[in-house]
């Protein structure tokens, strides 16, 4: 019974009209639909909050004793307090009702243990804190397990609701089987109409050959007039009704059935039934239990969890009292004994997946990545033909089929994985050859498994039928029963129809089998009181179905025929046999299309006690027709059909037996004619399993023949094709081979070793598997020498050997050899050895002479030793060397095998300062490292202690004044020294860096200045001993111009020209001068003075005549000053100066205002690199120059070298840094005006 709850109208806790200082608060919304909320207060403070749902109980139906629970999330600040009520009941008694708080998840739980109809009703929620309260109501149903008439009657007059009282009455048309009574003779089931009523055209004779109905005239017609009557009562609650899927089962293990129903009153009631009893379902809490009912849209859609076998029988979906749809759940008694395995398969490869099963099984269920599977270009489904073994073949296989398989049969699946592995020798861009080869399968023999198998069936089988035998004997040979009493009118739910006058014959949907003897006739029994045989038991292999209940017969104490007739096919030219049993010895009779039939030449009736049979001799086209056998009331027909086996014409069949011989990728045809006939069934199979359409086989069937066409064949596809032509007379066979062509597998390892000597290696392995279709012609076999990458062919040999000698090898040295299989298709992939094979036995060289060590140093250290004293006869190709630290046990390689040390002595670079090492020595030779020599003293990697010493010391150094002077000293010394710098044997100055480092010291003064040049001395002490060298560092600038120059004459020829000391000749000892002439004949200057360190100089051979200059350079370590221009000397000297300022004359200003010729241009140089940047200025008088960075001047900076020189500005950086870069400008000024320029300076890092 199902019990609803009461839909009235309750009243909250501080909502009733009794409620004491009750105030009106402000309703609010809540973001969950159903969630009633009154806020206390109008401004809630800043923090706080109302209660509110985040997650409101779900309405529940449930089954009588079950546990029900309630579940609610609550929010608000300060934490609400939740309580829950009834509208129709109380809640504080605790062994019933039980109220939890889970702090972690912040669930309030409301709990009913064991729940009971009197607890169906609307239940509230209340959350409540000082600003406001939430409330929600959920309903509770509950289905009361049995119909108790007398509490039902209760309950009709405690609830005014018609509706409910409804639903207290209803009752599936099916019932329960416990309610089931006991079928009489003729009886159908009436879930037999309920599922045909659901059911597509196409299922209808399956349905009718279950149920054992063979009138499908009367089916039909009463099948319309119940349709037209369900019709018209489902019109009362719906509008359409569509889509009707029958019950399966998914790839995720559950099963469920939908239908697409548009109802004209959404709140309409929905029931489900199993077997006429009605089962609770959930809508919400499809992963908690195990029935469940989703709707989406207009699709209603019934799903089961947990599949067992008691979950068989057949399904009711009802709107209030009317059926919409029944299916019918059969779960087959199969398990399998072989599963699939995993599948590891590299690109453009074939993966297979194949299983066993305990049963035969027509076709079971293939998923992929939780997706159904079919028949197509990408997948092969396979049975075999006992329908016990399964196999889906995955077909060029990419990465992104990488997934779990599944396959499902019945309530049991199993599932594995298929790894896809990129192929690496692919070209990037390009799509990588199909490969030929398939990866997977079981990894056993399953054609055994199966073959065992079908033994233990066959003899299950066989116990079967002898115990039904026996039991029919024991049926037989009891007393008959008392009359039963006459059964009570069927409702109208069961209501039986009425049972044709005369026998029917049967459909029977599966062909006998035939060979090539003639074929056996089978009867079956169309009489009220026999059974009628299903299509398992058509075939001989009865199936195990779960939930099928099939009509049983019942022991009558009237004759009956317990084996009828049923349809026949018979050979012509072959004898026929209809055999009758009764259940007592009676007299009959024998009809054919209505005549009596007596017995003659060809005809002959015979009976023997309770069998009756009838014999045709030699069958002809005219013994065709409908047979009837009859004895008093009873009586039972069946149609006997002549025909003849199908057949080829001899020159066919002999054309179809040639093989059809291809390459692989090529596709492969065959076709067979035959002779048109009706019936006939035209199958084609490979190596005994069915071939289907689709993927990459075609197959055309035409009345007189047929083609079979396989596309891209590869290797695999190689095997028996045959054609089969079956009708119900017989079947016949034409069978030819495919043969595929390819290049050869590769032989069969591993390569063994016959002989190995000094001189010979012999090796030998075994023929190829696969010889690709055609015979091995040859074996290629190859050679590398190991340390070598280079592979040299030997030779061949014929395909009868599989063996070579190798007589080219050298004693000591170790080979690898590669084998190829090779066939009038190419050449095979390769065999190679495992290991390398050496020639001749293993001959190691004796130790060497213990390494001495002859220099240590904290980076390096040098190793010499002497050479083994026997070499063993084997000559020696280098030496191992190994070094192992104290304190631990492990001795570490310094150099691999193949890259042996050619000389007797090795620099060990791989060491850590301060650590001490031993190391040892062995020999190496074609066999191998010899034995090691004793190990070396133990030696610590440091330098040596020495006394401080000076490598390449500079001694005089020049520096312009302003920049920056830098005196670096490399030394050698253990330990590291103290260093020491002095500047004229005194302490340094602070503002002088001093920068030490290993095996350097450094003197850096930022900015020098003239006073800074001295005698620098760096001194070195460590415990061994002390140094000191002395560097001389001058600091000084480009040298003034000397002063004015003065010319004498003294002797005749000679002049003696002098001139006034540059200002920095007392600065500079290192200046000196330098003069230059031109006389008026040659006008070039040259040098006629250099190095003078007088202010003096007498130019000899003066002639007259001629004009002479002279000029004075002062000069020192950083170049020329300004040169000092003489008077001119010689032939004008003496003559009077003319005025000028005449009358006429006319006065010349060379005076203007600067102006820039040259601009700066922009400058981005690296950060660290030197830069020059140069304008060019002129105005008269000579205008005064001046630099600024950013608008600070920098002429004074001593970071900036400035010059200016005929008008040409120059300001020289030595490094530059990134805060010198900015705007730099040049700034000209005299009295008749100012010029300037400017550009920009950008540092690189």
């Amino acid at each position: 019974m199902f019990r609803k709850a009461k839909l009235t109208d309750g009243t909250a806790n501080g909502q009733g009209p009794d409620a004491e200082n009750c105030n009106v608060g402000i309703k609010k919304k809540s973001r969950v639909p159903g969630v009633m909320i009154t806020q206390f207060i109008e401004t809630l403070p800043e923090g706080k909050s109302h209660p509110d749902f985040t997650r409101k109980p779900i309405a529940l139906t449930i089954q009588e004793g079950k546990f029900a629970f309630f579940k609610a999330i609550v929010t608000g600040d300060p934490q609400p307090t939740v309580t829950w009520d009834r509208n129709n009941g109380d809640v504080s008694d605790t062994s019933r009702y039980q109220t939890k708080y889970d702090p972690t998840s912040n669930e309030h739980t409301f709990e009913m243990p064991s729940v009971m109809p009197d607890q169906a009703d609307t239940y509230k929620c209340f959350a409540k804190n000082e600003y406001g309260q939430a409330i929600v109501t959920v309903i509770l149903n509950v289905i009361e397990v049995g119909f108790k008439m007398n509490k039902a009657q209760q309950q009709t007059t405690e609830f005014t609701d018609e509706n409910f009282r409804t639903v207290l009455k209803r009752k599936s048309k099916i019932p329960p089987k416990s309610e089931q009574h006991e079928k009489k003779d003729g009886e159908i089931d009436p879930k037999f109409w309920e599922l045909l009523l659901s059911a597509d055209k196409k299922d209808y004779e399956r349905i009718c050959a279950e149920f054992g109905v063979t009138d499908f005239r009367w089916m039909l017609k009463e099948l319309n007039e119940m349709k037209k009557e369900r019709e018209e009562q489902q019109a009362q609650f719906i509008k359409d009704l569509r889509n009707l899927k029958a019950i399966q089962v998914n790839a995720d293990g559950s099963a469920s059935f939908e239908i697409d129903m548009d109802l004209l009153d959404p709140s309409s009631r929905i029931f489900l039934y199993k077997d006429g009893e009605m089962i609770p379902y959930t809508k919400e809490l499809g992963d908690k239990m195990k029935h469940s009912l989703k709707q989406l849209g207009r699709k209603y859609v019934f799903s089961i969890r947990d599949l067992m076998p008691e979950d068989a029988g057949l399904y009711q979906l009802d709107v209030e009292d009317v059926n919409m749809f029944s299916t019918d759940f059969k779960i087959p008694m199969v398990d399998f004994l072989v599963k699939i395995q995993e599948v590891k398969a590299k690109e453009r490869e074939d993966a297979v997946f194949e299983c066993v099963l305990s049963n035969p099984f027509s076709k079971i269920l293939w998923f992929g990545k939780n997706v159904p599977l079919e028949q197509g270009d990408k997948y092969d489904i396979e049975v075999s033909e006992d329908k016990l073994i399964h196999r889906l073949v995955v077909k060029d296989c990419i990465v992104v089929d990488k997934g779990i398989y599944s396959a499902c049969a019945g309530i049991k699946s199993c599932n594995a994985w298929l790894v896809v592995e990129a192929d690496k020798g692919a070209k990037k861009g390009k799509k990588a050859a199909r490969k030929t080869t398939r990866a997977g399968g079981s990894g056993i023999d399953l054609q055994k498994v199966a073959q065992e198998q079908q033994v233990k069936l066959e003899k299950e089988r066989e116990e079967r039928k002898e115990q039904i035998k026996a039991a029919k004997e024991a049926a037989a040979a009891a007393p008959p029963p008392e009359a039963p009493p006459a059964p009570a009118p069927p409702t109208t739910a069961q209501a039986v129809p009425k049972t044709p006058k005369g026998p029917e014959p049967e459909i029977v949907s599966k062909p006998a089998v035939v060979s090539s003897d003639p074929p056996v006739v089978k009867e079956v029994s169309t009489g009220p009181s026999d059974e009628p045989p299903t299509a398992a038991e058509d075939s001989g292999e009865p199936e195990e179905v779960i939930g099928s209940d099939q009509p049983r017969a019942a022991a009558e104490i009237e004759p009956v025929i317990t084996r009828g007739l049923s349809d026949h096919y018979a050979l012509r030219g072959k004898s026929a046999e209809l055999t009758v049993t009764m259940n007592m010895d009676r007299d009959c009779g024998w009809l054919k299309d209505g005549e009596q039939l007596n017995s003659g030449a060809r005809i002959n009736i015979t009976k023997d006690g309770t069998s009756h049979k009838l014999t045709i001799k030699s069958c002809t086209d005219d013994d065709s027709g409908l047979y009837r056998f009859v004895s008093g009331e009873q009586s039972t027909q069946g149609k006997v059909t002549i025909g003849d086996v199908p057949e080829f014409d001899p020159d066919d069949l002999h054309k179809f037996s040639k093989p059809v011989i291809i390459r692989v990728g090529q596709n492969a045809a065959f076709k067979m004619p035959f002779i048109p006939q009706e019936s006939l069934v035209v199958s084609w199979f490979k190596d005994g399993t069915e071939i289907k359409d689709g993927g990459g086989v075609k197959i055309l069937k035409e009345p007189n023949h047929s083609r079979l066409l396989l596309r891209d064949c590869l290797r695999t596809d190689a095997g028996e094709i045959k054609i089969q032509l079956k009708n119900p007379f017989g079947v016949v066979e034409a069978t030819s081979q495919l043969i595929v062509l390819d290049h050869p597998g590769p032989p069969e390892g591993p390569v063994d070793t016959v002989e190995t000597t000094s001189s010979v290696i012999e090796i030998k392995w075994n023929p190829p598997k696969d010889d690709g279709g055609s015979a091995v012609t040859n074996y290629i076999i190859e050679r590398q020498q190991t340390g070598q990458s280079l592979w040299t062919k030997l030779g061949d040999v014929l395909a009868d050997r599989t063996s070579f000698r190798d007589r080219n090898v050298i004693h000591g040295k170790k080979y690898n050899y590669r084998i190829y299989a090779e066939n009038p298709e190419g050449l095979s992939d390769a065999l190679e050895t495992a290991d390398s094979i050496m020639a001749g036995i293993m001959i190691l060289s004796g130790p060497p002479g213990a390494p001495k060590v002859v220099s240590a140093s904290k980076t390096c250290i040098n190793l010499t030793w002497t050479p083994p004293e026997d070499d063993r006869g084997v000559p020696i190709i280098g030496y191992q060397v190994e070094k192992q630290k104290k304190d631990t046990n492990e001795w570490i390689a310094l150099n691999a095998l193949n890259e042996p040390i050619k000389d007797v002595k090795f620099a060990v670079k791989d060491v850590m300062e301060g650590a001490e090492y031993e190391f040892r020595v062995a020999a190496i030779n074609e066999s191998g490292s010899g034995d090691l020599s004793p190990p070396s003293a133990m030696v610590c990697a440091k330098n040596p202690n020495m006394r401080p010493c000076f490598k390449d010391p500079e001694d005089f150094i020049v520096v312009r004044a302003g920049n920056s002077a830098r005196v670096k000293i490399c030394y050698e010394a253990e330990p590291p020294p103290q260093i020491t710098w002095l500047k004229d044997d005194e302490p340094i100055s602070p503002w002088i860096n001093i920068i030490n480092t290993e095996g350097m010291s450094q003197l850096v003064i930022p900015s020098s200045k003239r006073s800074d040049s001295a005698i620098y001395t760096v001194k070195a002490k460590n415990s061994v001993g002390e140094a000191s060298f002395d560097i001389e560092v001058r600091v000084t600038d480009e040298p003034k111009t000397p002063g004015p120059v003065e010319l004498e004459q003294t002797v005749h020829g000679k002049v003696v020209v002098s001139w006034a000391p540059s200002p920095d000749q007392e600065l500079d000892d290192r200046l000196y001068y330098v003069v230059a002439q031109h006389d008026s004949n040659s006008r070039v200057w040259k040098t006629v003075a250099d190095r003078l360190l007088t202010n003096t100089y007498t130019a000899n051979n003066i002639l007259p005549g001629i004009e002479y200059h002279f000029q004075i350079y002062a000069k020192n370590d950083m170049g020329l000053s300004d040169p000092s221009q003489s008077p001119t000397w010689g032939a004008n000297s003496n003559r009077v100066h003319l005025s000028s300022n005449g009358p006429n004359s006319t006065d010349i200003s060379f005076e203007r205002p600067p102006s820039i010729l040259v601009p700066l241009k922009v400058h981005t140089p690296p950060k660290g690199y030197q830069l020059y940047m140069t304008c060019a200025v002129r105005g008269c008088p000579t205008p005064s120059v001046s630099w600024y960075l950013n608008d600070v001047c920098i002429n004074s900076d001593n970071n900036y070298y400035i010059t200016n020189s005929f008008g040409v500005c120059s300001m020289y950086i030595l490094r530059v840094r990134q805060k010198d870069s900015g705007e730099y400008k040049v700034v000209a000024v005299n009295s008749f005006g100012k010029a300037d320029c400017s550009t920009k300076l950008v540092v690189r890092d």
